[in-house]
């Protein structure tokens, strides 16, 4: 799935390189998803085209923004083996999209991420972005106890009916949803493994560093309460009840 909102000058180059990649070098069918999140340039009218030049490129259009709601509605209704994301600007290497998706697939972890600060990743950004990254994970780990170290990198993909059973717990409907996940994952005893990426940065990001750390923050906070006052909010899935209920725990939220 790719997220986009007011992207009609990358989206046609960028999908076009990724349908050639998932035809050219991954061994596994595939499913290309276009969501577009309440766009107000051609954006929309681009999707429909590469739908009908491209097999295998669908369009799911929302109403409203939000990272988190276009992957909540596009991983929601999937039906494939392996769910995933990636950002139209193409800034992580498609070369490690394989790396990504095969672990899944053949059932050695239940999510994987991008990361763009484990040991033989290779980035190429701003220093205010590299710090501004930095400091937020390390909140993480101080504040959740993350165990993963790079909740934001736009490269993740999980297995279908694990991410489908924790849909329902995640709250966030922003750029925290990445987070959300990994948090809820962690403490539901799910695998998350994690895969160093090249990545470069793009120039042209509409994304507001500043506004989104902050938001960010305030959902670490509201996670951080949750954690400390469990009786009062949702008990995650986990990675247990899962396994015992097969594929229907994929629309079985779990509650107290």
């Amino acid at each position: 799935m790719i997220p986009v909102y007011n992207e009609q000058d990358v989206l046609a180059a960028s999908v076009r390189a990724l349908h050639r990649h998932l035809t050219e070098s991954i061994p596994f069918t595939f499913q290309i998803t276009i969501a577009d999140n309440a766009s107000t340039d051609s954006t929309l009218a681009v999707a429909h085209m590469l739908a009908m030049e491209l097999p295998g490129v669908g369009v799911l259009h929302l109403d409203q923004k939000g990272r988190g709601r276009a992957l909540r509605a596009a991983w929601g209704s999937s039906r494939a083996d392996v769910v995933a994301y990636m950002d139209v600007d193409l800034s992580t290497d498609l070369a490690h999209l394989r790396d990504l998706i095969e672990p899944l697939v053949e059932g050695r972890g239940d999510i994987a991420i991008g990361s763009r600060l484990a040991v033989g990743s290779r980035t190429s950004r701003s220093a205010r972005r590299e710090f501004i990254s930095r400091a937020y994970n390390l909140i993480l780990r101080v504040s959740l106890s993350a165990g993963f170290s790079d909740a934001q990198c736009g490269f993740k993909a999980g297995r279908r009916v694990v991410i489908q059973a924790l849909l329902p717990e995640i709250q966030d409907e922003q750029w925290f949803f990445d987070t959300e996940l990994l948090h809820l994952a962690q403490r539901g005893r799910f695998s998350i493994l994690e895969v160093p990426v090249h990545w470069v940065e793009d120039p042209d990001s509409s994304v507001n560093i500043l506004a989104t750390a902050h938001e960010d923050v305030r959902g670490v906070m509201r996670l951080r309460r949750a954690m400390h006052a469990p009786a009062a909010g949702r008990s995650p899935v986990t990675r247990e009840q899962v396994r015992q209920a097969g594929p229907s725990a994929a629309h079985a939220g779990h509650h107290a």
